[in-house]
């Protein structure tokens, strides 16, 4: 037993999964079972009364958990959390659309750090784009420099009228990461130059800018203190791309569990016990609030200038506060890649909120991704339906919940998919005219 008390992962000792049902060997053991296992996996998939009725009342004491047989809940055994899968029995209306209602512009994709430059997967992808009425997507992984040579020659060489490009900026170049005193972005004129460069590229039919979350949470000054989003330095190229009419899309912070400790209390334990480097929690690290804010005094700053908030802002779980910030801030607009599983599970608030800021909201999935978890997105925006999941992986990969369909108005629709894009994005409007007469 002292073997088993040693192992990494949660085991959920005070609760067995058995033939009867949930085994509860006696009342000083209930409330523990409701802790342990309804909190953490349950979630909206049963309710307390449902289940008080499944407990037995007196069920006898299951045996221990061993080394000679597997933790998979069976027979008495004890159950792993991380293999609990339960499947719901809930019985409601399903609509699952195919494509989406009408056409759709995806200002958030990654098809160089996802496809990896393969040509069969391109073309695969459009055939997709194709099923699902993607008329345009918006690949951010524009480096610039060599990178956004070869990224221009793979997805215009036969797709132009499909896909626009967002340039990165290169702080780093070619120095070792550990020695941030030789990158280019210390040099005297980085700044200057590389809004000469973005002049540069506009002219070659880039859209935009694409900022990562690197830029606040991982790039470093000489000292080996982190950059500010706010610093000064960078302010000719935020202001250039006012100028050019260039949109920000920019992505501060990270989901707020990941900068809590990785611990019980946790609602993203799973995912962040899976990919450790993305919690941000400690002191070597801003704290949520401080990244965003600082960005916002850019966005302040800079009021000829468009940012885009990656994912709602990076701030989905208070659609309250994203709302003070887009009545602060005319020229920020926001997205909602990768995040319907923070909209879905507030359908109410999420609503109204998508509802109230229709004329600054844009469509991103942060794809490409497969054509099932794509049509979870149509079914999410399109759709009254309740509790299904919002990814097509087992365990979910952003959380142990269910999400339920806003059902936006269909002109509501029209903005976020295509209308609101074709004002903002330069080469939006001429793509989807062209897609339009195929």
């Amino acid at each position: 037993m002292n073997r088993l008390r040693s192992l990494p992962s949660i085991v959920a000792t005070d609760a067995a999964v058995t033939h009867q049902g949930l085994a509860a060997p006696g009342c000083g053991r209930f409330r523990r079972i409701g802790a342990v296992v309804l909190f953490l996996a349950f979630g909206s998939w049963m309710p307390w009364t449902t289940m008080a009725q499944t407990l037995p009342q007196q069920a006898p004491e299951p045996p221990a958990a061993t080394f000679e047989g597997p933790l998979d809940g069976r027979d008495g055994r004890e159950l792993l959390l991380r293999n609990f899968r339960p499947t719901s029995k809930l019985v409601v209306p399903e609509n699952h659309p195919s494509a989406a209602a009408m056409p759709v512009v995806d200002v958030h994709t990654h098809f160089h750090y996802r496809l990896r430059d393969s040509e069969q997967a391109l073309d695969d992808f459009v055939d997709l784009m194709d099923r699902n009425h993607i008329a345009v997507c918006v690949s951010l992984d524009g480096k610039l420099g060599d990178q956004l040579d070869r990224h221009i020659k793979y997805l215009w060489t036969k797709y132009r009228d499909r896909f626009l490009i967002f340039a990165n900026i290169d702080w780093q170049g070619s120095a070792p990461g550990d020695q941030p005193e030789l990158w280019p972005c210390h040099r005297p004129g980085f700044a200057e130059q590389t809004a000469m460069e973005l002049e540069q590229a506009a002219r070659r039919g880039v859209s935009g800018v694409k900022l990562f979350k690197q830029f606040g949470l991982r790039y470093k000054n000489p000292d080996g203190s982190l950059i500010k989003i706010d610093d000064s330095r960078w302010d000719p190229i935020w202001a250039k791309c006012g100028e050019l009419g260039l949109p920000i899309i920019i992505h501060t912070a990270d989901p707020a569990a990941f900068f809590d400790p990785i611990d019980e209390k946790n609602e993203r334990w799973e995912e962040l016990s899976r990919h450790p480097d993305w919690s941000f929690f400690g002191d070597q690290f801003p704290s949520r609030d401080e990244l965003l804010e600082a960005r916002n005094r850019v966005i302040a700053r800079h009021p000829k200038t468009n940012f885009i908030g990656a994912h709602i802002a990076n701030n989905p779980e208070d659609l309250k506060v994203v709302s003070q910030w887009l009545d602060q801030y005319p020229n920020l607009w926001i997205e909602p890649a990768s995040r319907i599983a923070e909209l879905g599970r507030q359908p109410f608030t999420a609503r109204d909120f998508l509802i109230r800021y229709q004329d600054r909201l844009l469509f991103g999935t942060d794809g490409p991704w497969p054509e099932t978890r794509l049509q979870l997105y149509w079914r999410f925006f399109e759709t009254r339906d309740e509790s299904f999941p919002y990814s097509e992986k087992v365990p979910p990969p952003q959380g142990l919940w269910q999400i339920y369909g806003v059902d936006l108005p269909e002109e509501v629709l029209r903005k976020l998919y295509f209308e609101n894009a074709t004002r903002l994005i330069p080469g939006v409007k001429a793509r989807l005219e062209s897609w339009a007469m195929r």
